[in-house]
């Protein structure tokens, strides 16, 4: 009985260290946006940003004139409070004294602050990490763990349409690919 008690102690300890599975970037965004999505033409990377020059406040802030998915906030009901797991690259944007990011926008593809034009609201989450940490740089792809929740966050960078207060946030590994 003892033995059994333990077996199950030990499986049950190695099923809440299990990880979710992988949430895709396109499941935030609602059908429509999808289809609007593959839809739309190339987009120049010629602006005075991609030299790195910027001119204007807000680095990450979409430029007029673009398809209007990219500026689509639109989000997927069903995801609010739904624990997910999903992988993108960090926007940092507050540290504590030691160094480690505790907030930043995660986002699905690298350099989104420094490209143009930035992914829309509906694909950037804005991530609150106290625990915080330790990023190399902004092409670091990180695995962020936590419940997801509709928030339209706006500041002088960005805008987002979803934020998570992260359970867990980790660099990717190559055993992980």
């Amino acid at each position: 009985m003892r033995r059994l008690s333990l077996l199950i102690l030990l499986l049950c300890s190695s099923l809440s260290r299990a990880e979710l599975p992988e949430t895709d970037w396109l499941e935030l965004m609602p059908p429509e946006d999808r289809q609007a999505l593959e839809a739309m033409p190339e987009i120049s990377h010629d602006g005075p940003e991609a030299a790195g020059t910027f001119t204007a406040q807000g680095g990450l802030k979409q430029a007029e004139g673009l398809p209007e998915v990219m500026y689509s906030s639109k989000t997927v009901p069903a995801l609010d409070g739904r624990s997910i797991r999903i992988g993108g690259y960090p926007v940092p944007l507050e540290s504590n004294a030691r160094g480690a990011s505790t907030e930043f926008f995660l986002v699905p593809y690298p350099g989104a602050c420094i490209h143009v034009p930035p992914p829309p609201p509906n694909q950037m989450i804005l991530v609150r990490y106290p625990r915080g940490i330790t990023l190399g740089d902004i092409y670091t792809p990180l695995w962020v763990s936590g419940a997801l929740k509709i928030e339209k966050v706006s500041n002088d960078l960005a805008d987002a349409a979803y934020a998570m207060d992260a359970d867990e946030v980790r660099v990717v590994e190559e055993d992980d690919l």
